[in-house]
């Protein structure tokens, strides 16, 4: 996987208002941390960050850029990204610093490829999973993990422990769940078409007859 370079900058926090400030100017507030590291704030360029980051799946190693020496050429993963409920827009951001000679665990997509035979035998593919954990050193953190499905009978699947993970590169997992599955069609049961008709005629009511006129009635005339 390649690395993303992000240029980043110093941030200065003297009140609750210079972050709206901040991103009405086009910046989104972030802040720089590490293990045994206090978090130094620092922003990024929106623009930029949509642009090489915002969208993209699974965990990426990025390069930070900064005046700062403090943060300049580190090493970094995006630990969280706070968004605005209606827009989606970052809000606020955090980069976690890993040190590139020490494993780490991160997330990593799983994509899967082929027609399965279950399938063509007119069963119904069912990923159950659309990412794993993995432990692996940064720079060999994999884009995504491909699984081939094509092999799938009816009811068979694909567990943690069998994924073809790259060299250097182990499954983190409590359960060997699988990940996808071939399951059987959904059968809907119908009613013969006598049996349905049949039981949707509905008897018609005896007719209610009028009410005989009482004893000495008379019929008048308008005049």
């Amino acid at each position: 996987m390649e690395t993303v370079v992000l240029s980043v900058e110093d941030r200065q926090v003297k009140s609750k208002g210079d972050s709206g400030r901040l991103r009405r100017s086009g910046k989104v507030p972030a802040v720089f941390y590490g293990p045994g590291k206090i978090g130094l704030p620092i922003c990024v360029d929106a623009r930029e960050f949509r642009f090489k980051l915002d969208g993209l799946e699974g965990s990426h190693l990025i390069q930070l850029t900064s005046p700062s020496s403090e943060v300049n050429k580190k090493l970094a993963l995006l630990k969280e990204v706070q968004r605005h409920p209606v827009t989606s827009a970052p809000v606020h951001i955090d980069f976690y610093e890993v040190d590139v000679n020490k494993p780490i665990e991160v997330t990593v997509p799983l994509h899967f490829t082929g027609k399965a035979q279950g399938v063509v035998a007119g069963g119904v593919l069912q990923p159950l999973r659309r990412e794993i954990t993995v432990e692996c050193l940064p720079r060999e953190i994999p884009e995504f993990v491909e699984v081939d499905v094509s092999p799938l009978a009816l009811h068979g699947s694909v567990r943690i422990s069998e994924l073809p993970l790259p060299s250097g590169v182990k499954a983190v997992y409590e359960t060997d769940d699988p990940v996808v599955i071939v399951a059987s069609p959904v059968v809907v049961e119908t009613k013969p078409a006598e049996e349905a008709a049949a039981e949707g005629v509905v008897e018609a009511a005896p007719a209610t007859a009028a009410p005989a006129p009482a004893a000495g009635a008379q019929k008048t005339e308008k005049k």
